[in-house]
């Protein structure tokens, strides 16, 4: 290493937790952003850590992957789940932050922190400086991007995320809509979580993915305290919902621009796209009315459109798995056909961003270092993990390689059980799996089966027992690594 600095290009969440990593161990850091000089077509304010996509961090119960990696995150300090924590919303079985407050409170970490040094600029070139960590998201300029492609070669890859509209609460017809949490779930308090790693509370499997967004609401994945109001239903009858889909698939789409190779992460599709692939498909993706009662019928609706609060006064709300391509004007005109939206206000309508990423199984060694860079650290998305949460913990787990190396120390990495160590089994997956490398939410498939039982056991009791061997596993790491 040839500075005692660290410079950190990019201040997401990836970049954010990095620097506050390694801030809190004592370490200077250098953390570069454009904002506020510069934003990506995503973006809308000049807060670090801003959410573009949804504002929910998924499935809050352990016995869910991505509930478990928070945990774990929780117990080994991250700065990201803690603030998200303070600045959580009511989301059903989900961890969902006021948006614009949790943007505040990260970046008044950041900027306040003595060890961190914030630069405004655009870095258009790879810097010369090292150890540097790239932790520039899913939406790393064009120059940028064209520098990291000249340093990989083709393993350089992108592919298109979709964005959800947000709707003002106040424009609702609220005589034709209802609250409620899928089968009534709710949040697990953070009270109801065992010490000792065992589970207070029963939890079902994570959808793939990102496909808890695309399929519904976060609540499928469980938790028997909390509220049942988290999220409001708008009921489409068999007609109703056969016009609507019908209408998606007619609709005006905007087309990628002439050098764009559109590659859409599976998990995410644009709702067009679900339309477009049977009519049957949105009901059973994210208009799935399975565990909804409407009380004015007493019956469960042939499909609903969910909505999700996006802050904690809940004025806006969140078109739950509505990303989407289509042209501004086929948005208003379409999702204002649905019942209890016929007046809607669009606080921002949906939209279609590029997700930079590199082949990281090929590319990066085990301290999450370009091979053919020393020095040179990917965190975050662009390294190829999907998700805000596994964005955060990528750039936690990069700052305390970091950290051991710089103070001399051997690599210590959480164990492969733990949901930390399935983001590392995800960026290391062998050449002959990762040839068709794509980024990846945390699954139970990143972490090894439970040996003897994997298949006496039903999902959820395979799960649970999955979530308490890592919390057992983790705690040794966390009195030896941190």
């Amino acid at each position: 290493m040839t500075s005692t600095v660290v410079t950190i290009v990019g201040a997401g969440l990836a970049g954010c937790e990095a620097a506050l990593q390694l801030a809190s161990r004592g370490i200077q850091v250098r953390l570069v952003d454009m904002k506020p000089i510069k934003r990506t077509p995503a973006q809308t304010s000049d807060s670090l850590c801003e959410l573009v996509c949804s504002n929910s961090m998924r499935g809050a119960a352990l016995a869910n992957a991505v509930g478990l990696l928070k945990e774990e995150m929780r117990r080994a300090g991250s700065f990201v789940i803690a603030t998200a924590d303070r600045t959580a919303v009511p989301a059903g079985g989900a961890l969902a932050v006021d948006r614009d407050g949790f943007a505040a409170e990260m970046t008044r970490q950041v900027s306040t922190h003595p060890n961190i040094t914030l630069e405004a600029r655009e870095v258009t070139e790879l810097p010369l400086d090292r150890p540097t960590i790239l932790a520039t998201g899913p939406l790393t300029s064009d120059a940028l991007a064209q520098g990291i492609e000249a340093l990989v070669g083709r393993t350089h890859l992108a592919y298109y995320d979709a964005i959800s509209p947000i709707i003002a609460a106040d424009s609702i017809d609220w005589t034709k809509v209802w609250k409620q949490s899928r089968w009534g779930k709710g949040v697990v308090p953070n009270d109801v979580r065992e010490p000792s790693g065992t589970l207070a509370s029963e939890g079902s499997p994570e959808p793939h993915g990102e496909a808890s967004e695309a399929r519904g609401e976060d609540a499928d994945n469980a938790a028997d305290a909390g509220g049942d109001e988290a999220y409001v239903n708008c009921p489409l009858d068999a007609g109703q919902y056969e016009t609507f889909v019908k209408a998606l698939v007619d609709a005006e789409k905007l087309a990628p621009r002439p050098f764009e190779d559109t590659k859409y992460f599976e998990g995410c599709l644009p709702v067009e796209v679900m339309a477009e692939r049977g009519e049957k498909t949105l009901s059973f993706g994210p208009m799935k009315p399975v565990g909804l009662t409407d009380p004015r019928t007493g019956r469960r609706p042939h499909a609903v459109v969910q909505l999700r609060p996006e802050d904690g006064a809940a004025t806006a709300y969140n078109l739950v798995g509505f990303q989407t391509r289509m042209k501004h004007g086929d948005q208003l005109r379409i999702f204002r056909t649905i019942p209890g939206l016929e007046e809607a206000e669009f606080l921002r309508l949906g939209s279609v961003h590029r997700n930079t990423f590199v082949h990281a199984p090929t590319l990066l060694d085990d301290e999450m270092q370009l091979r053919s860079a020393p020095g040179l650290y990917l965190a975050g998305q662009v390294a190829g993990v999907e998700g805000y949460v596994e964005s955060a913990a990528a750039g936690m787990l990069c700052a305390i390689f970091l950290a051991q190396r710089l103070r001399g120390l051997p690599r210590n990495a959480p164990p492969p059980t733990t949901a930390l160590g399935g983001i590392l089994n995800h960026l290391s997956r062998t050449p002959e799996h990762g040839a068709g490398y794509q980024p990846s939410n945390l699954t139970w498939a990143l972490v090894p089966p439970l040996e003897g039982l994997q298949k006496k056991l039903k999902k959820r009791d395979r799960y649970e027992r999955l979530a308490t061997r890592a919390l057992a596993d983790l705690a040794p790491w966390l009195a030896t690594a941190l």
